[in-house]
């Protein structure tokens, strides 16, 4: 094992114009997990309740994800649900129900504290930095955080990511944290707080890495048929973040080749665009890595000239 993934593990509720699942295994830490487990050796950390299902317990193991910081206590693993608009543009909150992720107090198993990548789901900027304190010398830390924690834990966020290699938001996010409209001005002031990477998520619009020397931009993947966009970003985060720690790229090192960052976010955008293929993760179910590679070289054709 080598990335460590923390965050929460869900049921979901989804409504999308494809048609509606009352329970559905989510999460990002699911998510991001199964995503990067086709790049690199993944442990979770996670808390979930009395009624996770076994086959569910099940999927995450036989993609060869350690569960040794999954959680199991007494209650209901945390749930939600929500109704997408017709464009998928768009999702209304129905039901919020935290449960035992309410609780939530990620500890660290002792071969968990020596690895190298941490990726940080979208959690309370303390838990965030909590976890980071229990990593013992990592390469490359970084995570999610979400307009909620920009508003009402501006602080304590900014204080945790000074200890950040990346940071991975959408773009409303990247606004609303840096105070700029402009994306380019709002990754320089990003920067200043601590992330020397960034990359800003746009939806079906694709996504943009900044970097203080420069910005790639990578345009969205074309589906017929977009099932279900929930979890699309953690995949992403996943996808992004799987293939460094698998390379055991370190964006210190001034030798590394800055390519591989660029592939890096080629293939988050690719799992991503598996990602919403199917309801919640049964797209991963089935999904090998010679689709993965077939897909990515798709995004080589499409944007070569």
């Amino acid at each position: 094992m080598s990335l460590v993934v923390v965050g929460s593990v869900a049921y979901d509720g989804v409504e999308t114009p494809h048609g509606r699942v009352e329970r559905m295994l989510g999460g990002s830490c699911t998510y991001a997990a199964l995503a990067a487990s086709f790049f690199a050796e993944v442990g979770i950390v996670a808390v979930v309740g009395e009624d996770f299902d076994q086959a569910d317990y099940d999927l995450l193991a036989s993609r060869s994800i350690d569960l040794a910081g999954l959680e199991r206590v007494p209650g209901k693993t945390f749930y939600w649900s929500g109704v997408y608009s017709p464009d998928m543009n768009d999702r209304t909150t129905l039901r919020t129900d935290l449960n035992v992720f309410a609780g939530f107090n990620p500890k660290l198993p002792e071969r968990y504290r020596g690895q190298s990548y941490l990726l940080l789901g979208n959690i309370q900027p303390g838990l965030q930095r909590a976890v980071r304190a229990q990593m013992l010398a990592p390469k490359l830390v970084g995570g999610d955080t979400m307009n909620y924690w920009i508003r009402e834990t501006r602080e304590e966020l900014l204080e945790t990511l000074q200890d950040w290699d990346f940071l991975l938001i959408n773009d409303s996010e990247a606004r609303q944290l840096s105070g700029h409209h402009n994306l380019k001005r709002a990754a320089q002031a990003i920067f200043r707080m601590g992330p020397r990477t960034l990359v800003i998520k746009r939806g079906e619009h694709g996504a943009i890495l900044f970097r203080p020397e420069g910005h790639f931009i990578v345009p969205g993947y074309l589906l017929e048929d977009v099932f279900d966009p929930t979890g699309a970003g953690d995949a992403f985060a996943g996808g992004f973040f799987g293939y460094l720690a698998g390379l055991g790229l370190d964006l210190q090192d001034e030798s590394a080749d800055p390519k591989e960052l660029r592939r890096a976010v080629i293939y988050g955008s690719v799992m991503g665009s598996f990602c919403c293929e199917r309801f919640g993760v049964d797209r991963f179910r089935t999904l090998t890595r010679a689709e993965i590679d077939a897909r990515y070289n798709e995004f080589r054709q499409f944007t070569e000239f």
